[in-house]
Parts: C-alpha cells; sequence; structure tokens
C-alpha cells in the first residue's frame, strides 16, 4: 500500500528516480565501458584475432606492457567513480532547491544547447570568445581523438579504420588541435596574469593557476609522448603528418640511433605522466570551476521556460493561502534551478561589466550575488536546512562542498542563510534592467534571485529603503504611489477638443481598446504632455478606445519589483476585476512597466489581454494610413532604450521605425543601445527610492546622449522621460536639448510644418 511505502527525508519514496542519481549512473556506465569493454574486449580481440599489418598505422598502446595497460584502465575506473562521487554531492546540494519545471520546450533547448557548443553566445566578446573555443574545441577534438583511438584499438582486425589515408588525416587535425589548445591556454594566461583585463583579474585565484597548468600539462606533454613514440618507431614517414611530435622527435634523435633505449625509458616517464595529468584533471573537473566545462551547457539547455522573460516567479494568491515564508533567504528558498546557476558560472564578469549600479559605484555586483549565493549553498550543506547555527562541528550531516570559487581567507559561511554574505544595500542598489541576464554567455538569471531576495527583505524582514514606505501607503490608499487623488486621474482630458470615453461615465466598456493611462501619464506634469499627445493621435486616426479614468489603479509594478507582493497581488486582482466588468480584451499602454505587468504578469492571477504599447500601434496606425505624417521636420534625435520595452520585451524597433517615418529626423545611437542599452535608474522600483551613493545612473545616460550630437532624446516610457529630463536640466543641457516621448515628436510632426526648433 502507498501509506506503508518507505520514504526519505523529504517525503519521497526512496525507489522513485532521483536527479542526484545521474552522475553516479553515468559513472558507472563508464567504469563498464572502460573496464567490460575496453580493457576486456581490447585483450580478447588480441588473443584470437590475427594482427595485421597496415601501412600508415599505429597501434593503441605502443610500448606499453600489459601490466601497465591493466594500471591505467582501473586508475581510470577509479578516477571516474571519484569525479561521479564528487558530482553527486553537487547534484544532492542542488537539489536542497525547491521545485521549479524546466522540461519540455524541446526545440528551444536544442537550440539553446547548440548556441553554447558551438561559443555563439561567448563570441559577444570576441577576444574571450576566441580564446575560449581554441581551449574548447582543442581539448574536445583532443578527447574525441582519444576516443576514436580506443574504438579502433578495441574493433577486429579487418575492422580497424585507422589506417592509411584516414589515420593522416587523423594526426594532422589531433596536432592543428593541440596548438588550438595550448594557444589558447597561453592567451588565457595573457589575459588573466600579464594584460590583466580588469574584470577577470578581480576574481583570479589559485585554481585558475591550477585548472590553466594542468591542461597545459595535458597538451604539452600529449606532445612530448607522442615526439618520444616517433623517434622511438624510427621516425616512419607517413608520421610526418604529426609534424609538431615529428619535429621535437628530431631533437630526441641528434645523438643518432644510440639514443633509442633513452627515448624508450623517456616515452614511459612522459606517458605515465600525461596520464597523470588526465586523471589530475578529472579530480578537479568537479571540485573546482572547470565543472562549467559541463554545468554551463547544461544550464543552456535548461534555460527555456514557460514564464516570459520579463515575469517575476508566480507565487499563490497571499490573500487566501497559508505561506511561512515569502521571497528567498534560505538555500532550500531557492529553486534548485537557481542553485544550479551558481555552479554553471564563468566568473566571467560580463554581468558585472554591463551592471549600471557597479558602473556608476553602487555596492551592486552582479557576478558578487551569484558566487555568494553559491557560497552560502555550498558552505551549508550539511548544515540544518532552517538556518540555524551549530555549535559542535559533529553534527554537521556532510562535508561542505567547494565553493564555486576559492573564498577569500578569513570568510566564513555559519548557517544557510545568503544574508550572511549578502547585505541588503546590493540588493536594493538594483534596477532590474536585465542588462546582466541578457549579457550573460551561459544564461545564468540574475534578476530573479535579486527579486525572490527583495520579497524576503520587503515582507518578512521589513528591511527597505524607508522612501519605499511612502509609496507602498500610497499604492495601497490612494491607488498610486504618487499619492494623489483617484478623482484627477483624467484632469488631463480637460484641455482638449474632444471629449475622452471613460468607462462608467460617460460611456460602457464596449470598445476595441482601453487605453491604460498608466500613474505617471495621469499624475506627473511632463508625462501629462505626452498623454494628450497620444489621446490625439488616437483621436486622429480614429482608434476605437476609452480609458477608466478614476478607476484605474496602479498595476503594482513598483510594488512587485520591490519585493511587496501583497500590495501587488492587491492592486492587480482589483484591475482584473474592473477589467471583467468593462469586458476588456485589447489594451493600449504608454508605461512600459505596465506594459510589462499586465502582458507577462497578470495572467498569473488569471488576467489575460491582448496589450500593445504606444509605439507598436502608433507604427501601425502610420503603415496603414490612418496617420500622415509631413515630411518637413529638422531635428537629430537618439533614442533610449526602456529596459522594460527593450530588454524585458523584446520591442526594439517600433520607436525607430516611427522616427524613420518622419522626413527629416536624423536618428543617431548611442554607444550603447538595444539589448546593449543602459538604464535611466528607475526600474527595479527605483524611481521611489533616492539615489545617494556614486554617481546617478540617469546623469551617466544623459551624458552619453548628449554625447551624440543629437539635439533631442527620444523615450517611450514616462519613467525613461523623467529620469532623463532631470538628467539634461541637472547638466547644464536645458538650452540645447530637449526629451521628448516619441508620441510627442509624431504629434509635433502631424500638427504643424516644424516639429521642432532646435535651441
Amino acid at each position: 500500500m502507498a501509506d506503508s511505502e518507505p520514504q526519505t527525508d523529504d517525503g519521497k519514496s526512496p525507489w522513485r528516480f532521483q536527479p542526484r542519481w545521474i552522475p553516479w549512473i553515468l559513472a558507472i556506465g563508464f567504469v563498464i565501458f572502460t573496464l567490460g569493454i575496453s580493457y576486456g574486449l581490447h585483450h580478447i580481440f588480441d588473443s584470437f584475432f590475427e594482427s595485421r599489418e597496415y601501412a600508415e598505422y599505429r597501434p593503441t598502446f605502443v610500448g606499453i606492457s600489459f601490466g601497465a595497460q591493466t594500471i591505467f584502465y582501473f586508475a581510470v575506473s577509479l578516477a571516474i567513480l571519484g569525479t561521479g562521487y564528487f558530482f553527486y554531492r553537487r547534484t544532492d546540494n542542488w537539489f536542497r532547491g525547491g521545485a521549479e519545471r524546466r522540461s519540455g520546450q524541446g526545440r528551444e533547448r536544442a537550440k539553446e544547447l547548440s548556441e553554447g557548443l558551438r561559443m555563439r553566445t561567448l563570441m559577444r566578446d570576441p577576444a574571450a570568445g576566441l580564446m575560449h573555443s581554441l581551449i574548447y574545441v582543442g581539448f574536445i577534438v583532443l578527447f574525441i581523438g582519444t576516443v576514436i583511438l580506443e574504438i579502433n584499438g578495441l574493433a577486429p582486425t579487418d575492422l580497424k579504420f585507422l589506417h592509411g589515408s584516414v589515420y593522416l588525416a587523423y594526426s594532422l587535425i589531433l596536432e592543428v588541435a593541440g596548438l588550438a589548445l595550448i594557444a589558447g591556454l597561453a592567451w588565457a594566461v595573457w589575459r588573466r596574469y600579464i594584460s590583466r583585463v580588469y574584470r577577470v583579474r578581480v576574481k583570479s585565484k589559485l585554481d585558475d593557476i591550477l585548472m590553466l597548468a594542468i591542461l597545459g600539462w595535458i597538451a604539452v606533454s600529449g606532445f612530448l609522448v607522442e615526439s618520444f613514440r616517433i623517434a622511438w618507431q624510427g621516425f616512419p614517414d607517413y608520421e610526418a603528418y604529426s609534424f609538431v611530435g615529428f619535429g621535437i622527435g628530431k631533437i630526441w634523435a641528434w645523438g643518432g640511433p644510440g639514443a633509442s633505449p633513452w627515448v624508450d625509458n623517456a616515452h614511459d616517464v612522459f606517458w605515465w605522466l600525461h596520464f597523470a595529468g588526465f586523471v589530475a584533471f578529472l579530480v578537479i573537473l568537479p571540485t573546482t570551476k572547470m565543472r562549467h566545462m559541463i554545468t554551463s551547457p547544461m544550464n543552456m539547455y535548461l534555460s527555456p521556460r514557460e514564464r516570459p522573460k520579463g515575469a517575476m516567479r508566480p507565487l499563490p494568491n497571499l490573500m487566501e493561502a497559508e505561506i511561512e515564508t515569502i521571497g528567498s533567504n534560505l538555500v532550500s528558498e531557492f529553486t534548485w534551478k537557481q542553485i544550479f546557476d551558481t555552479d554553471a558560472c564563468t566568473v566571467c564578469g560580463r554581468c558585472t561589466s554591463v551592471c549600471p549600479a557597479n558602473n556608476t559605484g553602487k555596492p551592486l555586483d552582479p557576478r558578487e550575488i551569484v558566487l555568494k549565493i553559491g557560497e552560502v549553498a555550498t558552505q551549508s550543506y550539511g548544515l540544518p536546512e532552517d538556518g540555524s547555527a551549530i555549535d559542535d562541528p559533529e553534527e554537521r550531516l556532510h562535508e561542505a562542498l567547494t565553493p564555486p570559487v576559492a573564498m577569500d581567507r578569513g570568510i566564513e559561511v555559519t548557517t544557510a542563510s545568503v544574508l550572511e554574505r549578502i547585505r541588503p544595500e546590493e540588493v536594493w542598489s538594483c534596477v532590474t534592467c536585465r542588462a546582466c541576464d541578457e549579457i550573460c554567455p551561459v544564461d545564468i538569471e540574475i534578476v530573479d534571485k535579486i527579486l525572490d531576495i527583495r520579497r524576503y527583505l520587503s515582507l518578512m524582514e521589513s528591511d527597505f529603503p524607508a522612501e519605499l514606505g511612502n509609496a507602498y501607503r500610497s499604492m495601497e490608499n490612494a491607488g498610486n504611489p504618487w499619492g494623489l487623488g483617484q478623482h484627477e486621474r483624467a484632469a488631463w482630458a480637460e484641455q482638449l477638443d474632444f471629449e475622452i470615453p471613460v468607462i462608467g461615465e460617460n460611456t460602457d466598456g464596449d470598445h476595441e481598446y482601453l487605453w491604460w493611462v498608466g500613474c505617471a501619464g495621469s499624475f506627473d506634469d511632463r508625462n501629462v504632455k505626452v498623454t494628450r499627445a497620444i489621446a490625439k493621435l488616437l483621436h486622429a486616426a480614429g482608434v476605437d478606445f476609452a480609458i477608466l479614468g478614476p478607476n484605474e489603479m496602479c498595476t503594482g509594478d513598483p510594488a512587485r519589483r520591490s519585493g511587496n507582493e501583497y500590495v501587488f497581488q492587491m492592486l492587480a486582482m482589483q484591475n482584473i476585476e474592473t477589467f471583467e466588468e468593462a469586458g476588456v480584451k485589447k489594451i493600449i499602454t504608454q508605461c512600459p512597466h505596465c506594459f510589462n505587468t499586465l502582458a507577462n504578469e497578470y495572467p498569473q492571477l488569471g488576467g489575460n489581454y491582448e496589450v500593445v504599447h504606444h509605439t507598436e500601434l502608433l507604427e501601425s496606425l502610420i503603415d496603414e494610413g490612418r496617420l500622415t505624417v509631413r515630411s518637413d521636420v529638422e531635428a537629430t534625435v537618439t533614442y533610449h532604450d526602456s529596459c522594460y520595452l527593450g530588454r524585458h520585451n523584446d520591442i526594439f524597433a517600433a520607436p525607430r521605425r516611427i522616427l524613420g517615418k518622419i522626413g527629416g529626423v536624423d536618428v543617431v545611437e548611442m554607444p550603447r543601445n538595444g539589448t546593449n542599452s543602459f538604464c535611466c535608474g528607475a526600474g527595479g522600483a527605483r524611481m521611489w527610492m533616492e539615489e545617494r551613493t556614486g554617481k546617478k545612473i540617469q546623469i551617466e545616460r544623459t551624458e552619453e546622449a548628449v554625447r551624440t550630437g543629437a539635439d533631442t532624446i527620444a523615450t517611450a516610457c514616462p519613467f525613461c522621460f523623467i529620469m532623463l529630463d532631470d538628467g539634461v536640466n541637472e547638466t547644464g543641457n536645458t538650452d540645447t536639448h530637449d526629451v521628448k516621448d516619441v508620441a510627442v515628436i509624431l504629434a509635433e510632426a502631424i500638427e504643424r510644418p516644424t516639429a521642432r526648433q532646435s535651441g
């Protein structure tokens, strides 16, 4: 009976398949192949099949005795079992985390895995990408070549294939692969220890020297063993294709034929040393960051998910569910995938190099967030999962694992709480721009981890910046973070010369679109001008729309991005109920944050709508001929990509195409644009927090925009508009530069002959 079935500590049947078994299964499989097939069949075929002499051919073990071969196979088997054991422990640690579905979507997973195996993502940084490609391809080709040699040695005489032209090509390819590996390793040493690339240098550890040395020794000793073998064989002509070994071998033969005994002994010695290098590699593979050779491609395979990339992890309905903990602090409160991420990290520092907070002197370092979570996860392996400390080391259930990267001396982890290593000010510095996630070559999801920690800090510890308290109260009591009365929501429409349909006041809900004006578009004086421009464009194009007016509440984005899931769900459920009453199917937004929340996060609570950003709709209206754009505009414009429109939702082209359709507008790009764009500093609820540390992010971005020579900075987000407009004022460029929403630029191009006069 099911209730009498034995259970493990986590409540699962001990006989049900567990992912932590996979390393053992693979290790045992390799051992069976090594001992049962490679060792056994090799000697069976040698004993029972007549050997045949081939031209251009090399046996598997040249000059290696039967006893030495036996030691080789058993030693390899033991090393593989050791590797399996160490990976078993790491896998067991990954699954301390909670459940997260990462199955299905086979086509997307195959594509991501292919991208990783082909080094496509690494090539975003050509220098680092080429360096890694030389190491990776060189090593893999040499490994495959060794396997091919073993398979050829196993085959009966009539089925052997490494002879003649095949062997010549095989030899040439392995020589090139060996040189590629050495070149890549030399380049890596140059980057890390001589040219000292900053983001690489600051995390250089003893592990890095060890890994480079072992890989280098495998490559160099392989050439040396080859050279001694060729010299011992008397330099057969066909071995000239092994040109490196052949050339080095000529050095050993300098003393003439009498050197042969010395060469034979040297071959045996270096063969064992080469083998020792391989065993050392198997040892460091699971115990150092060398493991990323396996975990990084696997992480890319696991990266596709059902949840849109702009959506946070869903939580149950907090109004109904009983939940002890909200957010993540303990290792067990993260998902298994989030813990696996930490072992997939290559420590390349690309995430840090593009982080707006880090670039402007804030305490956040995305790479450190990943590594610190990994440090706590590995060092707390065997400690109580409830976050309590132990007094006696004997109480520890398991020995700690090696961290993702060697930890600095003096750092100690005593509990399973990540807040033992991560400071709240690091977490609150994040602008959730996703630049780190986007640039990561192995698809590590950093923003999710930060937001889950924010949830814990906000709701479980009430540890958040004081300014957020005002925003929380305003959203909860007034329905918007500005704290203004809802009756003022539609006040912007009073200055228009046509009536705006307001559901529940002067119209019912029977309209094609609900126009979601948003809090900034309703209450911020600068963005009210954008709202009026959009209203005029929609009216001119004959779009059938209505607004909610005082019934429109904040979407809850600032609350959710700052960790207050309770306020978010309260606002979201009210809005969803309003939508249902009004029969809403399609929504226009002018705020990318509203767009992202309505399109990607409301479905988690049952609200499914067709959501379009105003730039997408305006572009289609121009294409359909419903808006006619003048061609006598004179302006030089640079467009700033909103993070929540761009990286979160992949809308990059629509705003640019609108600007491109306005004749006379010259569009110039900032150096950081598109997926590489730089945040304005308002995302992740930072709009409602003071920026007291380092340089203001908005100043950094404004200065970049000014340097383009453009006289107009175009935006498609009310938060970006506010931040960049403040940036223009603070940098003293008010007289020479304007900040305008794309809709305003378009409306001016339609309303009057010259949409903008310089200055």
